[in-house]
């Protein structure tokens, strides 16, 4: 019998609830022995404050951040040994040019020599964020950004340009019993409703894809679509914060009717395609551990409202970060970064990467703990006020900071805070302390680093504490509760 006939009558591996990684181990590295009493000592020494405690002694899973921590690819590695290190126009320069227009479209990227250029790159994304809100604050005063969501370091840019951000969550996304796959999307009644009063005072629109402040959810091609024609429609260009691109792009394949017979790469390309430009941090779907770019759509809405802000950024960029053409990178990050941008749109990888976050939410939720459903691409997030519901947990006791410092701790994992503490805020001369719309712990996977192994003991010792969340202590701020980007410079103490 012919061996295709005979399969086509035999089970096969589609058949299979699970198949092997898309991926296999290009090196190993052995952690450090740390037990939970040398993990208790420094943390207290750091004041609970979880970025300073030194990740070697993270004996489990580190879901600090999925930023700049990917293992990289054989190719990426390859690639590095060929940076070119010169200072003006090295090689892999024009290689990432060429990727740059075939990820993203030709007007991103534009050549012709006797223009400004409109693509400009930095050492990460906040440095992106930093030269263009710098410059949208001069445009003008009582200035408003809206978004889908904000994240902290984007809101905090354009906070220190005197400009007013705004997070405009859809419905879909404060309802528990919502299944919707697109909860990341923005608000447009309530855009509509801000345009009609203040059109105005926005200069831009940034949408996030995905919505990492609003629980790593994807935003809808529908949705982008919306916002876009109506942004036009009142003059108003709008921006996208692209820095998981990929992923969303994938969720919108999986569950837009329309866009399941259409490859990655051409999703990718119409959701570009409504922008009038992006920011991006590459260390999250560039695959790489550092870099970040701001690009302009050559002859679109922006580009046309504001063409002399070209040249301008042009010169901040060379006073900050050095030459274009590396712009605050080497030569072997821009190397390592063409080929992230081939290899993160494709689809195995991408399936293989986003089912592995949705296989570790799941693990959580069948365990009882309250994660946010649908899961995304990057992490999982715990809802912290469901978490310590029926407890005597407030707001202002900052649970979050208290479950994440003994789960370090206690059993080696690190996540992060987002929520009552890290977009809470103080006002020292009220003595009152604002709360956020969203109070999450965000579990970030890094990107084709850990196995199911590791992320099934952090599910475990998440779960040991969530039945033992009546017994987790509320936390005091003994430093920089007042202060702006709290959560990264604070101290904190056990209440006794």
């Amino acid at each position: 019998m012919n061996l295709s006939l005979l399969l086509k009558n035999f089970p096969h591996e589609k058949t299979l609830e699970t198949l092997p990684r898309a991926y296999i181990n290009h090196s190993v590295q052995f952690k450090k022995i740390c037990s939970p009493e040398m993990r208790t000592k420094v943390l207290e020494e750091v004041g609970l404050n979880i970025f300073y405690f030194p990740s070697e002694m993270v004996t489990g899973c580190d879901l600090l951040s999925d930023s700049g921590v990917t293992t990289m690819t054989s190719e990426q590695w390859a690639a590095l040994h060929k940076g070119d290190e010169a200072y003006g126009s090295n090689a892999g320069y024009f290689l990432l040019r060429d990727q740059i227009r075939e990820t993203f479209g030709e007007d991103f990227w534009h050549i012709e020599t006797e223009e400004s250029p409109n693509a400009f790159l930095f050492h990460q994304g906040r440095a992106a964020e930093d030269a263009f809100f710098s410059h949208i604050g001069k445009l003008g005063d009582n200035l408003i950004i809206p978004s889908n969501g904000h994240f902290d370091t984007t809101e905090a840019n354009i906070t220190a340009n005197k400009i007013e951000p705004q997070n405009l969550f859809c419905e879909e996304f404060k309802d528990e019993s919502s299944s919707s796959y697109f909860k990341g999307n923005m608000h447009i009644g309530r855009l509509q409703s801000l345009l009609e009063t203040s059109a105005n005072r926005i200069p831009l629109v940034f949408l996030t894809i995905t919505n990492n402040t609003g629980g790593g959810q994807p935003v809808s091609l529908q949705n982008i679509r919306e916002v876009a024609e109506l942004l036009h429609s009142y003059d108003i260009p709008l921006f996208l914060d692209a820095c998981r691109f990929a992923e969303n792009a994938w969720f919108i394949q999986q569950h837009e009717s329309e866009y399941q017979e259409k490859r990655i790469p051409a999703i990718v390309k119409e959701i570009f395609s409504h922008g009038d430009g992006f920011t991006m941090s590459f260390k999250k779907d560039g695959l790489v551990n550092m870099g970040g770019g701001l690009f302009i759509k050559h002859g679109g809405l922006f580009h046309k409202k504001y063409p002399k802000m070209l040249d301008d950024l042009m010169n901040y960029q060379i006073m900050k970060e050095g030459h274009p053409t590396y712009g605050g990178l080497s030569g072997r990050d821009i190397m390592t970064l063409v080929y992230g941008l081939k290899q993160v749109t494709e689809e195995e990888y991408l399936t293989a990467r986003i089912r592995q976050v949705q296989n570790f939410g799941k693990t959580l939720a069948d365990a009882g703990v309250p994660v946010l459903q649908p899961f995304g691409g990057h992490a999982v997030y715990i809802d912290m006020n469901r978490f310590f519901a029926g407890t005597k947990m407030t707001p202002g006791d900052f649970g979050g900071i208290s479950f994440t410092a003994l789960l370090l701790a206690g059993y080696g994992h690190r996540a992060c805070e987002l929520g009552n503490f890290a977009f809470g805020s103080y006002d020292s001369v009220s003595q009152k302390e604002t709360f956020p719309e969203v109070n999450f712990v965000r579990l970030a996977v890094p990107r084709l680093r850990y196995e199911e192994q590791d992320l099934t003991a952090a599910a475990q010792a998440i779960q040991k504490l969530f039945e033992n969340r009546d017994k987790i202590p509320p936390v005091d701020v003994i430093y920089g509760k007042e202060l702006s980007l709290r959560h990264f410079k604070a101290r904190f103490r056990f209440r006794a």
